[in-house]
């Protein structure tokens, strides 16, 4: 499974970006979500959402201001980040669960994901 992540780039805080997220991999039917990390910090769980698009579930810190979803596209998720704040600066990541990983597991820790895109550069100016 491969994942193409896009999207960042430099806001001005109170703003908003969209991130998105392709994954390829013809068997590929499972959750995503994403992380980020700050510089001198732990990378640090944002979103996920379940393959269906039917749950999903947030970082403490994101919680009413960014939503994940399932777009129209096969395989592509969006991360709309609304009110954004200069703690959410960093680089952010897509990662998706291996087939056969039960939506259940997902806590919100690194270890529940198997797959990693590249990183994409959040940077909020206040």
């Amino acid at each position: 499974v491969q994942l193409q992540a896009s999207g960042g780039g430099l806001v001005q805080a109170g703003g908003s970006l969209r991130l998105s997220c392709k994954a390829s991999g013809r068997t590929f039917r499972n959750y995503m979500g994403w992380f980020r990390q700050a510089p001198g910090k732990e990378r640090e769980f944002v979103a996920a959402i379940s393959w269906s698009g039917a749950y999903t579930t947030y970082g403490d810190s994101v919680k009413g201001r960014f939503t994940i979803s399932a777009d129209n596209a096969p395989y592509m998720r969006i991360l709309q980040m609304n009110n954004l704040q200069s703690e959410d600066t960093g680089v952010y990541y897509c990662a998706a669960g291996a087939s056969g990983r039960d939506w259940y597991i997902v806590t919100g820790s690194p270890q529940d994901f198997d797959f990693w895109g590249q990183e994409t550069q959040v940077t909020v100016s206040s």
